[in-house]
């Protein structure tokens, strides 16, 4: 058996040896084989191939827009209502309808107050927990057809508008970098902790009655 797995370790790192940029053709199949055969610590590395290069900071920076509930990650920008009213009619309309009620894509307003009813109506006013998340799906996604392409002024405005329509801020508040965070949204607190062990230990608050 030791015999068996020395010889399928031999044929690994020959296999991983024709996948050189020399031009001999590197064998999947064989490699998985030989890996159920292997003794601990063949493969401590994975095998290079010569093929690609590490990204610059400029790229990492182009894909790294995430933006996190409390705002982490929010580009400088503002925009309000009243300028995002003119935004959403040209690019979120044909989708949303003029009041982002009509559709004929995802509902944007109303619902308020029907989560808890027969016919829940999920909308970013009812159901959304964070503007910001609504800020940062509009600059990765939107409008649909041609997704990213939005201003950093526009997002902002058009966020403020969808807000709006929900009566969550007024048609002149300033959204920025700093007070969109700020926005207490309707369901905030609709939502409990992952319980899942890879996403952390959730915080459990104590009940006043209890020691």
């Amino acid at each position: 058996m030791a015999i068996a797995r020395n010889a399928a370790a031999i044929v690994v790192v020959l296999v991983a040896a024709a996948g050189s940029p020399e031009g001999l053709r590197f064998d999947p199949g064989v490699t998985a084989v030989a890996r159920a055969f292997r003794p601990a610590g063949v493969f401590a590395q994975s095998p290079t191939f010569g093929v690609g290069r590490a990204p610059t900071p400029e790229e990492l920076k182009a894909i790294d827009i995430d933006v996190t509930p409390d705002g982490k990650g929010l580009v400088a920008g503002r925009g309000t209502a009243a300028a995002g009213k003119d935004v959403y009619t040209r690019r979120c309309e044909t989708c949303h309808g003029p009041t982002g009620k009509e559709g004929p894509q995802d509902v944007l307003a109303g619902g308020q107050g029907s989560l808890a009813t027969p016919r829940p109506q999920k909308t970013v006013g009812s159901y959304w927990p964070y503007a910001t998340t609504l800020w940062d799906y509009i600059r990765r996604a939107m409008p649909f057809d041609h997704p990213s392409t939005m201003s950093i002024d526009d997002v902002y405005a058009t966020t403020a508008y969808v807000l709006y329509l929900n009566g969550i801020v007024g048609e002149r508040d300033v959204l920025n970098e700093t007070t969109l965070p700020q926005i207490n949204m309707p369901n905030r607190n609709g939502f409990t902790s992952d319980p899942r062990p890879d996403v952390g230990t959730p915080v459990r608050k104590k009940h006043p009655s209890r020691p």
